[in-house]
């Protein structure tokens, strides 16, 4: 079975998790997409449901689906999101924002009651890291950022340095306005530690560590959707 039919099984099964009158966040990424048009599906089927979206790409496609997004200002505290991963480790740790969404991800995750990741098997890990995390960087004066952003990785034996996010051969400038830097730390020993230290350096606007904020895992498989829980 191939990844994308790992991440429509994913995101088609969490369908089963949203109930009429829900207030729900739509997640952003190819697995999140899957999920946002079975919403789609079940609002044509007559689901009654209030969407806010993580990402203008996702407004988009929920716009195009006929779907209506709600701001989340004026809706408030969520039931549910249901979004996508770049690594899921154990305790549902996350590492997020390889589509460069992580900061309107992470604001919406934190308003909802519950978090539902969806992903292919390739995203389950045993220690996050192998993929770059993600951190984005206020652009003024960023690269005295950089410079502390460098100290604190060195104080988690991460010899790695930031790679500014390109698109284009620009700089990548996230919805918020914010540039990216990707650190292919190969492993993060100690997750929690290192996304304390990250959020409060000066410069930093967040990062790509979901911590403590997925409740259930729905992971793709050749032989049908794992459930996982921290």
């Amino acid at each position: 079975m191939s990844a994308d039919t790992q991440k429509q099984a994913a995101g088609l099964a969490a369908i089963d998790h949203i109930e009429n009158g829900m207030k729900v966040g739509l997640g952003t990424g190819s697995t999140a997409a899957w999920f946002v048009k079975a919403v789609a599906d079940a609002v044509q089927g007559g689901l009654k449901l209030t969407l806010v979206s993580t990402s203008n790409q996702t407004t988009h496609l929920a716009q195009s689906l006929g779907l209506e997004i709600k701001d989340i200002n004026d809706v408030g505290k969520l039931d549910v999101c249901v979004d996508g991963a770049d690594e899921i480790g154990a305790g549902l740790a996350l590492i997020k924002g390889g589509g460069g969404a992580l900061l309107r991800e992470k604001l919406i995750w934190e308003m909802a009651d519950r978090c539902i990741v969806i992903a292919d098997a390739a995203k389950h890990v045993g220690t996050l890291g192998a993929f770059a995390l993600p951190i984005e960087v206020e652009p003024f004066a960023y690269k005295g950022t950089i410079n502390r952003i460098c100290d604190v990785l060195s104080e988690f034996d991460i010899a790695k340095l930031p790679v500014l996010r390109k698109k284009g051969g620009e700089p990548f400038v996230t919805d918020g306005g914010n540039l990216i830097f990707d650190v292919p730390c190969g492993a993060i020993p100690d997750p929690t530690g290192l996304a304390s230290a990250l959020k409060a350096t000066t410069g930093v606007v967040d990062h790509g560590l979901f911590l403590d904020l997925a409740d259930i895992a729905l992971i793709g498989t050749d032989s049908g959707v794992d459930i996982l829980h921290p």
